[in-house]
């Protein structure tokens, strides 16, 4: 698929995953819905996306456990102490991932629907609040809550599967366990998703393709 022009401003609008349906304007920040037969639509303006450090990018490749996956997109999330990203990713079979990125760690997960019927899970999917150490079991695998949080859209880039119009918000759950397995549970206004996979330090991706900060080397191991 060709890359498309921005039905606000004219410029280019890369396609970095055609079955994706919004795409972010670098250039005028405005949130474009791509429809059928080629149409676009403008659909709202974007927030400017804070200042980030961040040595991941679009384009960035990761692999985990034989998979590799390739950034398409991303959101930063906010909220009352802090911010974090989340990195939309696509593997060649078409398995999609995101990427959490918050102080130097990773969680790296793939949609895990199964875990939305375990009772406490369930209840949380219903509108009702997630207990702080709440223990749930998902793959096989024992995990408890260790963090919750209301969370709001400071903006987005590339591509990704849902609008990220100014406050959009939603309720974030992350699980974890001692051997390093990972669940984000995530609630908003069209409904509750589950991702499971694990948590990492950015060696433990085997990056490729990262971001050049000024001031930092990208490290012998990873370059």
């Amino acid at each position: 698929m060709a890359d498309l022009t921005c039905p606000s401003c004219g410029a280019a609008l890369p396609v970095r995953d055609p079955g994706l349906p919004y795409s972010t304007c670098a250039y005028c920040q405005t949130l474009v819905r791509r429809g059928e037969a080629g149409s676009l639509e403008a659909v709202g303006t974007v927030a400017v996306l804070p200042a980030d450090v961040s040595p991941i990018q679009i384009g960035t490749v990761v692999n985990r456990d034989g998979i590799a996956a390739t950034v398409v997109g991303r959101v930063r999330w906010g909220w009352t102490d802090g911010s974090w990203n989340e990195w939309f990713l696509r593997a060649a079979d078409g398995r999609a991932f995101w990427l959490g990125e918050a102080m130097g760690m990773y969680m790296l997960t793939s949609e895990y629907p199964r875990v939305l019927g375990v009772p406490a899970i369930f209840n949380f999917v219903q509108g009702n609040p997630m207990a702080r150490d709440c223990t749930v079991k998902a793959d096989g695998k024992w995990l408890t809550a260790t963090d919750i949080k209301e969370a709001t859209c400071l903006g987005s880039e590339g591509d990704l599967p849902f609008p990220t119009l100014p406050g959009w918000t939603m309720t974030n759950v992350d699980f974890r366990n001692a051997a390093g397995d990972a669940l984000s549970v995530q609630r908003d206004a069209d409904g509750t998703t589950a991702w499971l996979g694990v948590w990492s330090n950015l060696a433990g991706l085997k990056p490729a393709n990262l971001r050049q900060i000024e001031g930092w080397s990208i490290p012998r191991a990873l370059a």
